[in-house]
């Protein structure tokens, strides 16, 4: 099964594809994660970015999609794979798409974990301080929130068009939210 997670910051995308890894059996991965282990492995990919990095500027979604590419002709998600953090805008959505049309591995699902306002920034204000962070304040965390509707949103859109997303209420414990993803994700079966 090949699924990406969309949410807000906040919305448990992290947690739900820990745990849909060891349920599905399949790799969990995280863009960023994806761009720390390239750059230690010193990947041609991953020594590009580093000096992208190093500059201060973003890495271009262009080495992003190579470095995703790389990671998918890997044996471990010849059954799957839960992209978590990617695609964040819509070029980067349709890039993904051509690219797994290419290789053979069209996405299943985009799963949506909706959760209101109020609570992401309750849920990101109460990890912040059990970690310590002075830097996720209500209102830093709001600003987050905009940057979130305005550039990832859409690609929720993209993904309705095309057959795949799947909405699912994120509020409620852990297990409640990750049963409602599998149900939203377990194909049909047929009674009679």
């Amino acid at each position: 099964m090949r699924l990406v997670l969309l949410g807000a910051p906040g919305s448990g995308k992290g947690t739900q594809a820990a745990r849909l890894k060891e349920h599905l059996q399949v790799p969990h991965i995280s863009t960023g994660d994806l761009l720390r282990a390239e750059v230690a492995a010193g990947t041609r990919l991953g020594l590009e970015a580093k000096e992208i990095m190093a500059a201060g500027n973003l890495v271009s979604d262009e080495i992003l999609l190579g470095m995703l590419e790389d990671r998918f002709s890997r044996p471990d998600t010849r059954q799957g794979f839960i992209l978590d953090g990617y695609p964040r805008n819509l070029a980067q959505a349709d890039a993904l798409d051509k690219l797994l049309a290419r290789i053979g591995q069209p996405m299943d699902y985009a799963v949506q974990l909706e959760v209101p306002i109020e609570l992401l920034v309750e849920r990101i204000a109460g990890r912040a301080k059990a970690e310590g962070r002075a830097d996720d304040t209500p209102e830093s965390v709001r600003t987050r929130l905009q940057v979130y509707d305005t550039q990832t949103a859409p690609v929720i859109g993209f993904y309705r068009q095309h057959g795949q997303l799947t909405v699912v209420d994120g509020v409620g414990t852990m297990d409640e939210v990750f049963a409602r993803i599998l149900a939203a994700i377990s194909p049909v079966k047929e009674v009679g």
